[in-house]
């Protein structure tokens, strides 16, 4: 029989919100940004959410106003994944 962590013990799934920006290209990108991506459909970016946050859509919030993927953001993580 396998044993579950209950609900409240394992870590909670990312939020990741997706919408369009200025150019009208698909975001998808974590709330803290941690991770994102810039994509050609909402079904590749929703596809790419739901990988990431471990599959769960009830963590994926759809925008209904512009956003930008803001890669300054990550440049320090990738750095640090780099050099370690």
């Amino acid at each position: 029989m396998k044993l579950d962590k209950p609900p409240s013990c394992r870590p909670a799934a990312p939020t990741v919100f997706v919408g369009r920006n200025r150019r009208g290209n698909w975001i998808a990108c974590e709330q803290n940004g941690i991770f994102g991506g810039l994509f050609v459909n909402r079904a590749q970016a929703l596809k790419y959410a739901l990988r990431e946050n471990g599959y769960h859509p009830e963590t994926i919030v759809e925008l209904s106003h512009e956003i930008e993927l803001d890669v300054s953001a990550n440049s320090e993580i990738a750095a640090t994944r780099r050099v370690a």
